[in-house]
């Protein structure tokens, strides 16, 4: 066959066909798939403003292409592709040339400055990384020197900020600056009166392709960050400290320290080139058939921001924004498989999207979103949360757990100065250390407690029976109604109260509750059946004025775990042994990885679920419920001071990442 696709552009609609190619034609050996881009990373261009108002860490919005494509049979090439000859069928970089069968191209938008004097030179761009970067560098020096500024003329140039576009990336812009300007201005000890920042555009108002209520609602939020709003203004040009604002056929000149464009984008220069040989419309972007080819060329896809291309029954072109992207790569994919396998199933581009958001700073959001034809509006909290949903089910797709646990950890776990929808109610500021004496002391009480369980006879005699079978009848005993039988019951647990506390209980002097307890008629405070699946017992030993913490008693009862430990476990002598030592090791190696901080995070899981067992056998006394919490505290990070992970876990992340399968799989995290 030996088929070579060449894809110009790893932005989202080239990243995600690559994928979803090598994915379909992993069996093909003879078919290459080379990914052609200038940059070693992907950038998430929808979070730049982010980097540039210093909410998130610029790392974050990168993902490493080599990480990507790991383990995946498409080669990455790192060139900046100048033309393309459609005849030869070859792809020009400047570094080499690339032949093809087929080209996709998605090589993406960049600012386009409708021909405003002065607009490219002297305005700050935010279209790529390198912008992102550029931006917030700019926005931290103008407030260093304003601090130290003392004419007042020099001093609010300096602090005026325009941004031009109401659109996605201006809204967002310039709600992230106006949240980010309080703080700089108490870093630099300026008065937020002296900032100046302005939203100008020739629209009538924000973010047009949203309901009208919507936009009402951003101008509010803007006005009360202390934004300034210009609709209906058009600029006319822009100097080194100078705006100059066109109104009502009005020409107005305003000083201004930075001025930011987001005022709109065109396809970038290598679309333009190849536009000049297959058909263009508006912006540069290329027409393409219901199938994603373009009409001037068979064996040429384009999709993403470069395709032009208006579906059946509506009246404009797709939009420029991601989910066009992920859907017309999906398309595009699938159609290039059917082309190389010989199969005749292609699709037609029908793409359903489902609705747009915009962020303004990092608390406040609005969405208009849903399924074709059944839209509705949020705003704030569940808007937030939508748009972080569906972020993460980007990067899922492309680089798995590693790049979402990166996301949430740059967006809720690790976020400066509160500025999250959740607040800083996640972020993590204890400093870690404060969690070793916890740590060592959950450690030794697990170690003490399989080291009694040894000294007690688990090892040589069955005790199980008793261990589940004492605990059962004395929540019986208090759950059980009739006077008598709740008599008998009493009498019956009395022999075995000593062995119906929990695995944890010895180690609290819970025990002696327990047989105090199953001499009083207790209090039932819980006894909740779900579906028949689980029952929620929470019961006191003595009645409530009597009652200490030790004397209440918790328990999950699940008919399906106990029908297993009936028919499998407790009849059987040796299996009860061998259920018993595996919980004595398990008791003992997770007090011992506790107590050296080795293996922190696992040892921690573990001693979870022991106590999830716990719970659901013999119960738990509150007197013990400690030990959840403190499994749940120490489960992140705890073994890294004053304990063996912090020398173990970097020389094992090493190991771990250079694994084929880990790499594949992007089982890790950075």
């Amino acid at each position: 066959m030996g088929k070579k696709i060449v894809i110009v552009g790893a932005g989202y609609a080239g990243i995600l066909t690559a994928k979803k190619l090598a994915k379909r034609l992993k069996k093909y050996d003879d078919v290459k798939i080379t990914i052609i881009d200038k940059k070693p990373f992907h950038t998430m261009l929808t979070e730049l403003h982010e980097v540039a108002a210093d909410r998130v860490d610029e790392d974050s919005i990168k993902i490493s292409l080599k990480k990507v494509f790991a383990g995946r049979k498409v080669e990455v090439k790192l060139d900046t592709v100048i033309s393309i000859d459609f005849e030869k069928k070859d792809v020009i970089g400047e570094l080499e040339a690339y032949s093809y069968d087929y080209l996709v191209l998605a090589a993406g938008s960049k600012p386009t400055f409708y021909n405003t004097p002065g607009a490219e030179e002297f305005t700050y761009k935010l279209w790529s990384y390198d912008d992102a970067i550029i931006l917030k560098e700019r926005i931290l020096n103008v407030f260093r020197q304003a601090a130290c500024e003392t004419n007042k003329e020099i001093r609010k140039k300096l602090l005026t900020f325009y941004v031009v576009g109401s659109g996605f990336t201006g809204v967002e812009m310039i709600g992230e600056l106006a949240e980010y300007v309080p703080i700089l201005c108490k870093q630099f000890d300026i008065d937020r009166k002296d900032v100046t920042l302005v939203n100008v555009d020739g629209l009538s108002r924000p973010i047009p392709n949203m309901p009208e209520k919507l936009s009402n609602k951003v101008t509010r939020r803007l006005e009360k960050m202390g934004v300034s709003l210009s609709f209906d203004t058009f600029v006319s040009s822009v100097g080194e400290d100078f705006i100059e604002l066109k109104k009502n056929d009005k020409i107005e000149h305003h000083s201004a320290g930075t001025v930011i464009w987001a005022a709109g984008i065109q396809c970038c220069d290598i679309t333009g080139e190849a536009g000049k040989c297959l058909e263009t419309q508006r912006g540069g972007r290329i027409q393409v058939d219901q199938y994603l080819k373009s009409t001037k060329a068979d064996d040429v896809y384009v999709i993403g921001d470069n395709m032009y291309f208006v579906p059946e029954g509506d009246k404009f072109p797709v939009p420029q924004m991601v989910e066009n992207c992920e859907q017309s790569a999906d398309t595009a994919a699938h159609n290039l498989v059917c082309e190389i396998t010989g199969k005749k199933d292609k699709k037609i581009y029908k793409p359903a999207f489902h609705g747009v958001m915009v962020s303004i700073g990092g608390r406040y959001a609005v969405a208009h979103v849903g399924l074709p034809n059944h839209f509705f509006s949020l705003a704030s909290f569940f808007a937030m949360f939508a748009k972080h949903f569906i972020n993460i089910i980007y990067f899922v797709q492309v680089l798995g757990w590693n790049k979402v646990f990166s996301y949430m950890k740059h967006e809720f776990f690790t976020i400066r100065n509160c500025r999250s929808f959740v607040g800083g109610h996640f972020s993590n500021r204890t400093p870690s250390f404060l969690l070793a004496p916890l740590r060592v002391w959950l450690g030794a009480v697990w170690l003490f407690e399989g080291i009694m369980k040894i000294v007690e006879g688990w090892f040589v005699n069955p005790m199980l029976t008793n261990f589940f079978g004492g605990a059962n009848s004395w929540y019986n005993s208090i759950l059980n109604t009739a006077v008598a039988e709740s008599t008998d019951a009493v009498t019956s647990a009395t022999g075995a109260a000593a062995q119906a506390t929990d695995a944890v209980s010895a180690a609290t002097g819970a025990s002696d509750a327990v047989a105090t307890a199953a001499t009083a008629a207790g209090k039932v405070l819980m006894n909740f059946d779900i579906l028949g699946l689980i029952r929620i017992i929470f019961v006191s030993g003595k009645d409530l004025a009597s009652s200490t913490i030790s004397d209440y008693a918790f328990k999950l009862d699940i008919p399906m775990m106990n029908w297993f430990l009936d028919k499998f476990i407790l009849p059987y002598d040796g299996v009860q042994i061998a259920m018993q030592i595996f919980i004595v090791v398990a008791e003992i190696l997770v007090g011992l990885a506790l107590l050296g901080g080795l293996f922190t995070s696992p040892a921690a899981a573990f001693s979870l679920i022991l106590q999830f067992m716990f719970v659901c056998t013999t119960g738990l006394y509150l007197g013990t419920f400690w030990m959840i919490f403190a499994g749940v505290a120490v489960l992140i990070g705890a073994g890294r001071t004053f304990g063996l992970d912090y020398y173990a876990i970097p020389a094992l992340k090493k190991v771990w990442k250079k694994l084929p399968l880990i790499r594949k799989l992007y089982l890790y995290n950075d």
